[in-house]
């Protein structure tokens, strides 16, 4: 049996992100975000859906760039913590002990404790209803060393990355398999 139920966002699981955004310390924002997801592998792009009554909206506007940081089991707590607290009232970074690093191209900051940081610049933005959606080209990704194997591959698993599913934060499960192997010829 099944039943019909009304209509609403219910793909999940999600990445649950930390963005962050501003040009100098004096505007660096952080806040979480669930919607958001690659759009096109060539060029890479992606997007983060945003309220624009949220205090980074503007910011991003301005700027017209911002980082998705990935976020770890053992960024949980920030990453709630920086999804219910506003940056009109708090110093994020400076909260939760998050360390603003620098990129190699846009001028937005990347949080130093996370595996792997997608700087981004805003080539549109699309209004929605509740959310608009930036959509961006990836112009750079930052990688930390202590992930990367010796043969050059990046071993995303092994950062222990969370997801949100439909009000709860998640530690990623056991692989299960790998992109092809239900079409592997058999040895």
């Amino acid at each position: 049996m099944r039943q019909d139920f009304k209509p609403g966002t219910m793909i999940y699981p999600l990445p649950a992100v930390l963005v962050s955004c501003g040009n100098d310390e004096s505007e660096y924002n952080v806040f979480t975000v669930a919607w958001t997801g690659t759009i096109c592998s060539n060029p890479p792009m992606c997007y983060i859906s945003v309220r624009p009554s949220r205090h980074s909206y503007p910011i991003i506007k301005k700027n017209m760039e911002f980082v998705i940081n990935l976020t770890t089991a053992e960024m949980a707590r920030a990453t709630d913590w920086c999804g219910i607290r506003s940056g009109d009232d708090y110093n994020k970074f400076k909260e939760m002990n998050l360390t603003p690093g620098k990129c190699s191209i846009v001028k937005a900051p990347l949080i130093e404790e996370s595996p792997l940081c997608i700087e981004c610049r805003v080539k549109e933005v699309m209004s929605l209803g509740s959310h608009d959606m930036f959509i961006a080209d990836v112009v750079n990704i930052r990688i930390d060393d202590k992930y990367m194997q010796e043969d050059g591959r990046f071993d995303l698993a092994a950062s222990g990355l969370m997801a949100y599913v439909h009000g709860g934060y998640f530690n990623l499960g056991n692989k299960i398999g790998k992109f092809g192997w239900s079409v592997e010829k058999k040895k």
